[in-house]
């Protein structure tokens, strides 16, 4: 008899392997953090012992969540500025009050409140834009997550840096001090093509060349941002990205609400992911990012929450639900945007967006154990007759239950076990107090 640490039997197991389909009374097998087995719950009780066994009678059972887009230092400002266009809300009220507030501590403990929240939410592993990532490396490492952290550039000066050189630098301190860790790595992160002039993303192009890293950047997110680049440059922001040398199989370009037919081809042909935000977009009024015909193009489509100032939360299976039925309404077809394709879009397509499709993003033999658990015995989510559309359109983040990362225990019966939340929600008054006083 084969021994293992873990043994986790599910009644209904979404193992997102390239098939829509949830295995029945099944048991994944977990030792020193991979998952070394899928097989039958029976046969796994007669062929394998274990340190830990767990059982799931009334649970889906599914990959940890990715949530490809989000500033998870910003979670102290949660729904500052509601109710305003983009541009207003960011000139007027969001870098202003970044200007007063952000340093080390904001965002170590704006990290923390958004990685508590998103454990508790049944993510796994976060893509981050933001400053003072080296925090928010040290929270990661803390909690047992996953992040990709970007290495944040901007064209003017903030708390973080003062000018371009400056950014990248310490950028690429951070991506060298992490290149060998399996939670923590690293990506370049121009903000926008509208706040990083063609100077320094000719440098992030290069970079990204020298050391094989993904590209993190808003784009094409307004009708305003178009304008702005038709008037500045002469051409739209991704003509102007193609020509700087990144548009590629390493970007990775968020939002993306206005593109024309051409655009998605151009995308699809370099193998560009892309990120929707259907709920900050929506709320930001800022468009709708075409989903169907960009999977139609075979573009690899992900999903993010965005950071919970234009959002007001880190809600992936919320997010997932939107994101799916917005693409209905958009596409004017009920068939757009299916439940299996969408639990796609939150797992395995974020996963190769950012590099780590290999280890990451589907419960398959030989990846890490980066499982989410939901407890469908409620009132709301019965019955039951299909398991992956009860996934996408009948969950709440407040069903999960159980969380790993890497066969560690991160969430247990909706508990955090590594992060304490009494101590997370008293930083979280005096940051608010302190805000709020001004």
């Amino acid at each position: 008899m084969k021994h293992v640490d873990t043994l986790i039997h599910g009644t209904h197991v979404i193992p997102v392997d390239g098939r829509a389909r949830a295995l029945n009374d099944t048991a994944i097998a977990v030792h020193e953090g991979g998952i070394v087995d899928i097989l039958p719950s029976a046969a796994a009780r007669s062929q394998y012992s274990f340190d830990t066994s767990y059982t799931y009678d009334h649970h889906l059972v599914i990959p940890g969540l990715i949530n490809a887009h989000t500033h998870a230092g910003m979670s102290l400002f949660r729904g500052m500025a509601s109710d305003l266009p983009l541009m207003e809300w960011l000139n007027d009220h969001i870098w202003p009050a970044e200007k007063k507030w952000v340093n080390e501590d904001f965002v170590r403990h704006g990290t923390r409140l958004a990685i508590a929240e998103m454990i508790r939410g049944g993510i796994t592993c976060f893509n981050d834009m933001y400053f003072f990532a080296e925090i928010a490396a040290e929270e990661v490492m803390q909690s047992g997550m996953r992040a990709h952290l970007g290495m944040i550039l901007l064209d003017f000066p903030t708390a973080y840096a003062k000018d371009a050189d400056e950014y990248l630098d310490k950028g690429l301190d951070l991506y060298h001090r992490h290149r060998s860790s399996s939670r923590v790595q690293c990506m370049l992160a121009p903000h926008a093509p509208y706040t990083v002039s063609d100077g320094p993303l000719k440098r992030v192009a290069a970079l990204a060349n020298e050391h094989g890293l993904p590209v993190h950047i808003h784009r094409h997110e307004t009708e305003n941002e178009i304008s702005m680049s038709l008037e500045q440059y002469r051409c739209r922001p991704i003509q102007r990205l193609h020509e700087l040398g990144l548009v590629n199989d390493r970007l990775v370009a968020v939002h993306m609400t206005q593109l024309q037919d051409d655009e998605i081809e151009l995308l699809a042909g370099v193998g560009a992911s892309i990120v929707h935000c259907p709920q900050s977009n929506l709320k930001l009024a800022s468009g709708f990012c075409p989903v169907q015909k960009l999977l139609d193009g075979q573009v690899n489509v992900t999903l993010g929450t965005d950071s919970n100032t234009s959002n007001h939360d880190l809600d992936l299976l919320g997010e997932m639900q939107t994101a799916a039925l917005l693409a209905k309404g958009v596409a004017g077809d009920a068939t757009a945007l299916p439940a299996h394709t969408a639990l796609q879009c939150a797992t395995i397509n974020a996963a190769k967006a950012l590099g780590i499709a290999d280890r990451t993003g589907s419960l398959e033999v030989g990846k890490a154990a980066d499982i989410t658990v939901i407890d469908i015995e409620q009132v709301g989510a019965q019955p039951l007759y299909d398991p992956v559309g009860h996934a996408v359109y009948a969950t709440q983040r407040s069903q999960v239950c159980d969380v790993w990362v890497e066969g560690q225990l991160l969430l247990h019966e909706g508990q955090l076990q590594t992060l304490d939340a009494e101590s997370i929600l008293a930083e979280t008054r005096d940051w608010n107090k302190k805000i709020s006083s001004g």
